[in-house]
């Protein structure tokens, strides 16, 4: 290990700058207390430490917190050059370095302190510490670039020994801590007296005026210098009595003025009271004011019940659709399994004579409900001594007894709703004729107002709710079902049109068509859903019901001709067509079977197909009783365009000819409606009656080369009847037949 050079050393210069250094002396470690001369070659760093220390008094300073600064003089006049060859001070090197004092210092750091104290968070830098001894540290001074082995490069004359650090470290602390002391007492002192200030200026603000009069009246009371006037008993006396005279002056002018008020009033009222008795005005107001209210609240009550009403309305529509499409679809499913088993069975005769069919148990079933349904309609058309019945005209709308048990309780469970619709309403709002006797007094009345406002046409919408209210249980399709002149809504309106036909001077009064405008909105889309949806066209009695009440409304009620009443036919007439014309290609079926199966009368296939051509013939028969209603070419095409020919003719030609087929054209041309054949100069028929006549002159051709000769003379007639005289004049001559031309002359 190479030993350190021995050092020399000479005793440096007493100088008075250096007179606090016998109290702090620096010295290297291992030698305390002991000052050596500097050699030569250790002078410039020694003469350098001048700057070191004046740069580490402001770290004592600050540490230790007193009040000396530390300044080398004695290089004041020539600095030492640095190792690196700069300057050791910035700027001129003569001008004096202006440290701040450790009390500058402390405050500027506890300024520092508060302000960082006033955010409402934590520094998470934890280099700021927010004590004052760790403010010493790094706060003021924080340290850019560590040295090696150190953080704070002491820039010292003579570093000082452990123990004196240590000391100076002890003789440090105890001065921060008195210090601290005696800052925070400082403080708390400043803060009470604040505190002391605010309190005493609020209660100031609040008592100064009281404190002043306690104080002027303290004053006023011990101070001996103030005189007051002696006390005269009649001169208060007479200020008193002063003043009650005027208060009781001031009190009877309130009172005339009262007077007067209570006066003003009394005339007024009376002076309005007798305006109100003479003024036609006012008695015009009053009535157009009642009016008003009461319309308001009927609108009102309409509109609250209007909800119910379509409630019922619907539930009873939707039951009997329900019933309806029982029956269409029962009928349908019968006549399906019906014709699969005699197709079937028809196959089986022809590869078997064995008749015995095994068939599965719900076609069994089906064929024995049927034929149960059957019997029990002879049974009841022997005990009324119906004789004449064809088989396959009834209607098959029986109903089980257990169907028509729940069918009666749901319908009374709805009619019985239907009864509380109105029942907590005054009758001045439920009764039409109440309501139509208020207008009838207001056109009576003031029938110029009355028109202008154009009643005639709001009293319809009103009285929507009610009608719909009466017609809830009203079925156009039963024959026990009122008609709509036996209705109360019906004669209400018509005794309010005919008192205005009597009261309004005008012809052409508006009142005349609140009937048929009733009937357009109300009637005819309500009967539009039973032929849409219910109504069966096969039914003999649900279409004759039908016509009837159809008949009453576009009929008796056309004389009001209108637009209205125009519109209104056609929404009518127009699903009545489409409901035929989906019957006919849904409901109508005549089978075609070999002569050989259908010989035999009471054969399976022969009953059958005989069933079916008496039901199509029933609809061609209630097709064609729409003559008077639909127009001519629209039943022409249904009832002879497309059943006549495509069904009934085919079914007649595969028919062995005999009595039987002339009967069943007899029946033909029975339907056919004698508006037809009015014209006298007509020679021929109708073009849609070509097929027939050729089927006629057919079968009298084929019963002339026979035994059968009565019935050549039917379809004589018959063609005499379709007024085809051509045709059978040309028959009669070609089988001179002479006896039967007086048939034609009497034509």
């Amino acid at each position: 290990m190479a030993h350190r050079p021995k050092r020399t050393f000479r005793q440096r210069r007493a100088d008075s700058s250096d007179s606090e250094s016998t109290q702090e002396p620096f010295a290297e470690p291992g030698a305390p207390g002991e000052q050596a001369d500097l050699g030569p070659a250790e002078e410039g760093l020694q003469s350098g430490g001048g700057r070191a220390e004046a740069a580490e008094l402001p770290r004592r300073a600050l540490g230790r917190g007193r009040g000396r600064v530390w300044a080398s003089s004695r290089h004041a006049g020539r600095a030492a050059p640095r190792l690196d060859g700069g300057s050791d001070v910035p700027g001129d090197a003569g001008q004096r370095v202006n440290i701040p004092d450790a009390a500058f210092i402390q405050a500027a750091c506890r300024k520092r302190e508060l302000a960082r104290a006033q955010e409402d968070y934590i520094s998470l830098d934890v280099k700021h510490a927010f004590t004052i001894s760790g403010m010493k540290k790094n706060t003021e001074y924080p340290e850019s670039e560590p040295d090696d082995h150190e953080n704070i490069i002491p820039f010292t004359m003579k570093p000082q020994t452990l123990r004196q650090k240590m000391a100076e470290k002890t003789a440090t602390r105890n001065e921060e801590t008195s210090e601290d002391s005696e800052e925070d007492k400082k403080y708390q002192d400043i803060w009470e007296q604040q505190q002391m200030r605010k309190a005493v200026k609020i209660t100031k603000g609040r008592d100064v005026d009281l404190s002043h009069s306690s104080e002027s009246q303290t004053v006023k009371k011990f101070d001996a210098s103030i005189s007051f006037p002696p006390v005269n008993l009649e001169i208060i006396k007479k200020q008193l009595n002063t003043r009650l005279t005027l208060l009781q002056d001031t009190h009877r002018s309130h009172l005339r003025e009262y007077e007067k008020y209570i006066q003003d009033v009394r005339n007024s009222k009376s002076t309005i009271q007798n305006l109100e008795n003479s003024s036609n005005q006012v008695l015009n107001f009053k009535f157009y004011k009642s009016m008003k209210v009461y319309v308001e609240n009927l609108i009102d009550c309409l509109n609250k019940k209007i909800i119910n009403i379509q409630e019922i309305e619907s539930a009873m529509h939707a039951l009997l659709v329900k019933q309806a499409m029982i029956f269409m679809k029962r009928r349908q499913d019968e006549l399906k399994h019906e014709s699969a088993y005699l197709q079937q069975l028809s196959r089986k005769a022809e590869t078997s004579t064995n008749r015995s069919l095994a068939i599965d148990e719900k076609t069994q079933w089906i064929l024995e409900e049927i034929e149960s349904r059957r019997a029990r309609r002879r049974q009841a058309r022997v005990l009324f001594g119906n004789c004449t019945h064809q088989e396959g005209t009834s209607s098959d709308d029986e109903l089980s007894s257990a169907d028509m048990i729940e069918f009666q309780k749901s319908q009374g469970d709805i009619l019985q709703d239907h009864k509380k619709i109105f029942e907590d309403v005054h009758d001045d709002f439920c009764n039409i004729q109440n309501i139509l006797l208020k207008f009838q007094q207001w056109r009576e009345k003031f029938p110029d107002s009355y028109y202008e406002a154009f009643i005639s046409l709001c009293i319809p919408k009103l009285l929507n709710p009610l009608i719909r209210f009466q017609l809830i249980d009203w079925n156009p399709l039963k024959f026990d079902s009122i008609g709509l002149k036996q209705m109360p809504w019906f004669t209400s309106i018509e005794e309010f049109i005919d008192s205005s036909m009597e009261d309004s001077k005008k012809e052409d009064s508006s009142d005349k068509k609140i009937l048929s405008t009733v009937i357009s909105k109300i009637i005819i889309p309500r009967l539009t859903d039973f032929v849409e949806f219910i109504w069966d066209p096969l039914s003999t009695s649900q279409t004759i019901n039908l016509i009837r009440q159809s008949r009453m409304i576009l009929e008796e009620h056309s004389t009001c001709e209108n637009e209205v009443i125009s519109k209104g036919k056609q929404d009518l007439l127009k699903p009545i067509a489409s409901r035929m014309k989906n019957a006919i290609d849904d409901d109508v079926f005549i089978p075609l079977y070999p002569k050989s199966a259908v010989e035999n009368r009471m054969s399976p296939h022969s009953k059958f197909q005989e069933r079916q051509f008496w039901s199509g013939l029933k609809l061609f028969r209630n097709i064609l009783l729409w003559n008077e209603l639909l127009p001519e070419d629209t039943l022409q095409e249904l009832g002879l365009g497309k059943l006549l020919n495509r069904y009934l003719i085919i079914a007649l030609l595969n028919a062995i000819p005999g009595p039987d087929v002339v009967k069943k054209c007899n029946q033909i041309a029975a339907c056919l409606p004698e508006k037809w054949f009015q014209n006298s100069a007509m020679r021929t028929s109708i073009p849609q009656l070509e097929n027939f006549i050729q089927f006629l002159l057919q079968s009298a051709r084929k019963l002339s080369t026979g035994e059968i000769r009565d019935e050549v003379k039917e379809i004589i007639l018959i063609l005499v009847k379709i007024k085809a005289l051509n045709q059978a004049e040309s028959f009669i001559e070609e089988y001179h037949l002479d006896h039967l031309k007086s048939v034609i002359k009497e034509v």
